[in-house]
């Protein structure tokens, strides 16, 4: 008897919710991808243009997470530079 097992996929917006309001995804989508803030907004919330479903393929979610990890460390070295 074969078993079927019901998941929830998450939204990239969802993912990453507790940053998502920290961060200029206008200036991620050009920095990053050459993109615009609308295709930035629309991927993250998992539709494409149309209102069709229309996540971050494979490539992208690559792409996306070594933005976050550039992000990350030049916030870092940001506040390394600070004085005390």
């Amino acid at each position: 008897m074969e078993t079927l097992v019901q998941t929830t996929k998450q939204t990239m917006s969802t993912q990453l919710r507790d940053i998502r309001q920290d961060i200029t995804w206008s200036k991620v989508a050009r920095r990053y991808f050459g993109k615009s803030a609308s295709w930035m907004y629309n991927k993250l919330n998992g539709i494409d243009g149309n209102g069709n479903e229309g996540e971050f393929n494979y490539e992208e979610r690559i792409q996306l997470r070594n933005a976050l990890y550039d992000v990350s460390e030049r916030i870092r070295n940001a506040a390394q530079s600070i004085e005390t």
